[in-house]
């Protein structure tokens, strides 16, 4: 019974078939492999545009598995709860998944993996959501990294784990567990009428995250390292979206980028930085879980952050505070559901420094609003910018976002592309702000551009103040 019982493959943010360790293991048992997703109150409390895209990759995905004869098994509820059940109805004696790695999640699968073997059932987890597990990659003392530059050194050169094919086929059930309908768990709707907007920006599965790597590859990194950071230029690979529900494993991308490396590209290195940059984020969520939800750094408790309850912020969030890069940028995100690196910095530090608001604040809108928002990345970006988090960029460093648009977008070409204020024939990317955008807001394209919201001198003057005062103290 136990050699032909199934494998349940519990599937979380690993919505791919190919390099994919736990259905690969499951798979190369021999044994019926049945599929789930659990819809339980971590998924429930996502934000708006993660939930509904996690709700697409689901849907891909569970077409991608029924050209392979196997099916996604849908079902809402507690975890264990769920598995427990999923386990008497099928007879399988094992539940294997994918790791992750941020603090609730930790806490979610150690509470699962001790009830499942409680009862007698095999529970096991893989790797495959980082190139290196956290606890993996150590100093010469024995310690985590705290700085990335040495832990990029530390792993630059380390084995990475091989390509796993895709499998041809799963070895279905005898009978197929009950599932739940996609449909009916409405993980669009609070996206209201933004998802239409959106949704032609997206690039949804593991068929298109591949071809967006391959067009990577061929196209655009060769010039990755000087481009970048050019808010009007398309020089960067998207693959965001796709690495935060795995439709794409990072071993693809690093193998895909030594090997332009290993071919003379001279733009590959910096991208295979950049995918370091996204390791280290989970080295520090995994060693240190209070950086998703605190002050990372000593004496930052006491800094006068204000909070997010105020008309200031809420112009932030609208793409009005009178700085055009800014508003560009966080229009770009209602329009996308993304937004460009380098203005993510830009914006961020406006709200932090310029406005004095605790990077919460911004923490949490960009968790409703980027499709491809990551508990790691996102906690890493707003505190290293803030000046709170390792590594992070000096308090007293503060981006001037006139001038930093004037290096980065000297023509106004993506200025203008967002914000429909500055023409008067706007393109369709401008006015589409105003389809997505909350309708409680009142925006239309005939408002005139407000006048700044903070003085750029006098707002720095003001966080440079206010961090001498913290340090004093």
């Amino acid at each position: 019974m136990t050699q032909i019982s199934p494998v349940i493959w519990w599937v979380r943010r690993d919505l791919r078939l190919a390099d994919n360790p736990a259905l690969h293991a499951a798979v190369s048992s021999g044994r019926p492999v049945i599929a789930v997703f659990i819809y339980d109150s971590l998924v429930e409390g996502l934000g708006a545009a993660p939930r509904w895209r996690l709700g697409l990759g689901l849907e891909e995905f569970a077409r991608n598995l029924e050209r392979i004869g196997a099916r996604l098994i849908l079902r809402k509820g507690d975890a264990v709860e769920v598995l427990r059940d999923l386990v008497r109805q099928t007879g399988a004696s094992a539940v294997w998944w994918g790791r992750q790695y941020d603090p609730t999640q930790v806490e979610r699968d150690k509470a699962v993996k001790q009830a499942l073997r409680d009862n007698g059932t095999e529970a096991r987890s893989f790797p495959g959501h980082l190139l290196f597990e956290p606890w993996q990659v150590q100093t010469g003392q024995g310690k985590f990294y705290q700085v990335y530059s040495p832990f990029w050194r530390a792993v630059k050169d380390l084995d990475v784990a091989p390509h796993l094919a895709a499998p041809d086929q799963i070895h279905p059930p005898e009978t197929w567990p009950a599932s739940d309908t996609l449909a009916d768990w409405g993980m669009g709707r609070a996206m209201n009428r933004g998802a239409a907007v959106v949704l032609p920006h997206l690039r949804i599965g593991e068929d298109a995250a591949r071809a967006r790597l391959d067009r990577f590859i061929a196209s655009t990194i060769a010039h990755y390292k000087e481009k970048r950071d050019f808010l009007d230029q398309d020089a960067c690979s998207g693959l965001s979206e796709n690495l935060t529900y795995g439709e794409i494993s990072p071993v693809a991308l690093w193998h895909a980028g030594r090997h332009a490396l290993d071919a003379g590209n001279p733009g590959a290195e910096h991208f295979l930085k950049e995918l370091v940059w996204r390791e280290f984020a989970y080295h520090l969520v995994f060693h240190t879980p209070h950086i998703t939800h605190s002050n990372w750094r000593d004496g930052w408790d006491r800094f006068p952050w204000g909070n997010g309850d105020s008309a200031d912020v809420l112009r932030w969030k609208q793409g009005r505070t009178g700085i055009d890069v800014v508003d560009a940028a966080m229009r770009e995100m209602y329009v996308t559901g993304r937004m460009h690196n380098r203005a993510r910095m830009l914006v961020a530090s406006y709200l932090t420094k310029h406005m004095l608001v605790h990077w919460r604040v911004g923490l949490d809108w960009f968790a409703q609003c980027l499709v491809d928002w990551d508990p790691a990345a996102n906690a890493m970006g707003w505190q290293w910018v803030a000046g709170s988090g390792p590594d992070a960029a000096p308090y007293f460093r503060i981006f001037n976002p006139d001038t930093q648009a004037q290096k980065f977008d000297s023509h106004q070409r993506y200025r203008k592309a967002w914000i429909a204020e500055l023409s008067r024939t706007p393109p369709p990317t401008a006015t589409s702000f105003f389809e997505a955008c909350p309708r409680a807001w009142g925006l239309s394209p005939n408002d005139t551009r407000p006048a700044p919201l903070v003085d750029l001198a006098t707002g720095r003057n003001r966080a440079l103040d206010a961090y001498q005062h913290n340090k004093n103290s």
